[in-house]
């Protein structure tokens, strides 16, 4: 399959595929038809999709069943009048009917939104009336259910609620007998052109209200690096990402790079997250590749590993924040295997990676990839040198847009020419390339800490202090200070040994740590232990949300 997309596959070196890789985009690329009814043309029985829920449920798909099962929703779909650039979200959660939808969606040209099921009911309705959302399909279970009756009545633009059960509530359509009763499929005069939307992302910043990423047609074709080159896939993987469908790692990790490449898709559907569950998972089905958040790998290292054989084991990738070298030594001590870190954003594909040929530095992101030119920016404007610190930024080249990063952010031009500019893209994301290529993350652009002179990330900060047995989540923030012109804060969530033990002494153990792990003016001069920190619908720690308490409160 990669063939018809890649001049060179196979690479004997990083500067090899540095140099030498590239991709070729055809004329109105379809994942749909290009990549999925071709495998179930030449392969039929090849396997896509090991589903497994946790009531020991499973259910295997081949290609051919991805095909046909897709070909019925599509034409339910044409059914209710969806077509091409409409926009349909999908609140799915881990269910096998994503797969079907997502591909169906893509085979009749409309546009997809794959969202969480947390969302509330003003989560829908903005989301609903900023893209004139069409349909939503979504798993039949109380809470979501409700919240999406709840905004309806908001909500004009919703045509069609579509259920996948397990409930079919009043006045929703029935996903399932929907599409058995659906008449033979028949592929649409017109589909798509490459620049079509075909996957819109809201994300939710740790500021203001979510933008609206939106991704062409060619996105896809960016993420053979993603399973390829650094989940290092091959047709015989058996590939587990843990996401949820609703968040833009599950195309990453679960779709559409891992079934270019021909790898088998596993899926554990579950409700709470259990350590011990992941790892019976990788026992029992014999997961050959893992990724995950370095935070569910700081959950697998307390498990007693020696009752699980890990044997066909044998990659294991991290994204979704910054690892902690200390995880990285603890997992590699326990299990043999590297920690392969990779950095990209909603807006792109893997812009940064720990590639087959790079030999990771623990708590470094990698190095740059041959799609994306990246260069560091620095606060004055130049482009930084080795061991300077800067911006992450994406330069274009006449325009041209590299294949996976987004087309814009949807009906926001001002925000897309903020971002996208004299053909540089702003990540907003600050790190450090050392003098062999390697980059070390450092923060968000607005987090970044001065004090005394000093510039501190909070991520370096937050690593040593997660060194510390007391602290089970923190986020290190500035707070301003009439002297220094900001301090350093910690906030913390303590472990449940030291919970009742807050007090001056345990301060000072934290910061004396902090200074003997790291550099001793990062040190935590104000700290304050709390029961959870504030965070987006997708997890990620709101900094400005703990920095306006602490004005607040001053």
């Amino acid at each position: 399959m990669l063939e018809k997309y890649l001049d060179k596959i196979d690479f004997e070196s990083y500067e090899d595929f540095l140099q030498n890789f590239h991709i070729t985009v055809p004329d109105n690329f379809n994942f749909a038809y290009d990549v999925v009814d071709e495998w179930a043309r030449i392969a039929p029985d090849k396997k896509a999709l090991l589903w497994v829920n946790e009531n020991g449920e499973s259910r295997q798909f081949t290609f051919a069943d991805i095909k046909r099962e897709s070909d019925k929703a599509a034409s339910y779909f044409m059914q209710l009048g969806i077509g091409h650039g409409d926009m349909v979200m999908l609140i799915m959660k881990r269910r096998y009917q994503f797969w079907f939808a997502i591909t169906a969606l893509h085979k009749i040209g409309a546009a997809v939104i794959p969202a969480t099921h947390l969302l509330t009911e003003k989560d829908i309705i903005y989301r609903a009336n900023a893209a004139d959302i069409k349909a939503i399909v979504a798993v039949g279970d109380d809470i979501v259910v409700e919240h999406i009756n709840k905004a309806l009545p908001q909500s004009p633009s919703i045509k069609n609620v579509i259920s996948i059960g397990p409930e079919i509530p009043a006045g929703w359509e029935d996903f399932n007998s929907g599409c058995e009763a659906a008449p033979e499929f028949v592929k649409p005069e017109f589909v798509n052109s490459n620049d079509d939307i075909s996957l819109m992302y809201f994300t939710s910043g740790t500021t203001g209200e979510p933008k609206m990423v939106a991704h062409d047609f060619t996105y896809p074709l960016g993420h053979i690096i993603t399973a390829k080159y650094w989940h290092n896939l091959d047709e015989n993987s058996l590939h587990f990402t843990l996401a949820d469908t609703g968040w833009g790692k599950a195309v990453w990790g679960k779709y559409y790079g891992q079934w270019l490449v021909g790898a088998n898709v596993f899926v554990y559907d579950f409700e709470k997250f259990k350590p011990v569950d992941v790892l019976h998972m990788i026992h029992n089905y014999g997961i050959t590749s893992f990724c995950a958040p370095p935070t569910v790998f700081r959950f697998l290292i307390r498990e007693d590993l020696t009752q699980f054989d890990l044997s066909t084991l044998k990659y294991c990738t991290i994204a979704g924040e910054a690892l902690n070298p200390s995880v990285y030594d603890e997992w590699y001590k326990l299990t043999g295997i590297k920690l392969m870190e990779a950095y990209g954003q909603t807006e792109t594909t893997v812009t940064i990676g720990t590639y087959p040929w790079v030999e990771p530095r623990p708590g470094s992101m990698g190095k740059k990839g041959p799609v994306y030119d990246i260069a560091l920016l620095t606060s004055d404007g130049r482009w930084a040198e080795d061991g300077e610190e800067g911006e992450i930024v994406v330069k274009t080249h006449d325009g041209r847009r590299p294949v996976g990063l987004f087309k814009e952010y949807y009906r926001d031009p001002e925000l897309t020419h903020q971002q996208y500019h004299d053909n540089i893209y702003h990540t907003g994301d600050v790190a450090w390339r050392d003098e062999d290529g390697y980059y070390w993350f450092i923060g968000r652009k607005d987090d970044v800490i001065k004090s005394s002179g000093y510039r501190i990330g909070p991520f370096e900060v937050e690593s040593a202090l997660m060194t510390h047995p007391a602290v089970v989540e923190c986020a290190i923030t500035g707070v301003p200070d009439e002297i220094r012109g900001q301090v350093v804060k910690a906030t913390i969530v303590l472990s449940k040994e030291y919970k009742g033990k807050e007090g001056p002494e345990l301060v000072k153990e934290i910061q004396d740590h902090v200074k003997h792990t790291t550099a001793p003016y990062k040190y935590p001069r104000v700290v304050e232990f709390v029961d959870e920190l504030p965070k987006t619908i997708s997890g990620k720690i709101r900094r400005v949300e703990i920095r306006n308490k602490h004005t607040s409160q001053s």
